[in-house]
C-alpha cells in the first residue's frame, strides 16, 4: 500500500461525531465475520491511536458497547447509532476506522482482506493484523 500519509476526515451519519485520521490514501481494510461486524456489515482499516483525533465536542455524543473479552470498545453515536470508529480487539493500541464513514475524496485505493472473526485466534495469528496499529518507527 501507499505510504504517503495524509489527512482523512469522517464521522457518523448525523455528523455529531467527527474525527480526523492520518493514513495513506491507499489502505488495507478488513472485512470481518465476527458476530458484531457481520451484523453491521463493517469494513474497517486500522491506524495507530496517535494518528486518530476526535474533533469538537464529539466525545459527548459517544457511547461504548463491549462483549466477550471486553477488549474491543465498540463506540457509536448516541444520536444516530453509527459506529464510525472503535478500538478493535486485534489492535487495542489502535483505532479501527469504518471505511464507509470516511468523507469522500481522499482514499484512492482500498484493498479489502477477510478476517475470520468467528475463528478469531487463528485469524489473528495468520493475518498479521496486529502490525496495522504500528507506525513505521515502531516496526
Amino acid at each position: 500500500m501507499d505510504h504517503n500519509i495524509m489527512i482523512h476526515n469522517g464521522g457518523c451519519h448525523c455528523r455529531r461525531v467527527r474525527w480526523r485520521v492520518q493514513a495513506p490514501n491507499g489502505v488495507v481494510a478488513w472485512k470481518c465475520n465476527c458476530s458484531n461486524c457481520s451484523m453491521r456489515g463493517n469494513i474497517h482499516f486500522i491506524v495507530p491511536s496517535e494518528r486518530f483525533e476526535l474533533l469538537g465536542d464529539s466525545k459527548e455524543f459517544l457511547t461504548t458497547y463491549t462483549f466477550g473479552t471486553h477488549t474491543a470498545k465498540h463506540t457509536f453515536c448516541k444520536v444516530c447509532g453509527i459506529t464510525s470508529f472503535y478500538i478493535p480487539r486485534s489492535n487495542p493500541d489502535g483505532v479501527a476506522v469504518t471505511l464507509r464513514c470516511v468523507d469522500p475524496g481522499t482514499l484512492s485505493h482500498v484493498e479489502i482482506k477477510l478476517y475470520d472473526g468467528r475463528n478469531w485466534e487463528s485469524s489473528y495469528n495468520q493475518t498479521g493484523i496486529a502490525s496495522s496499529s504500528m507506525t513505521e518507527e515502531s516496526r
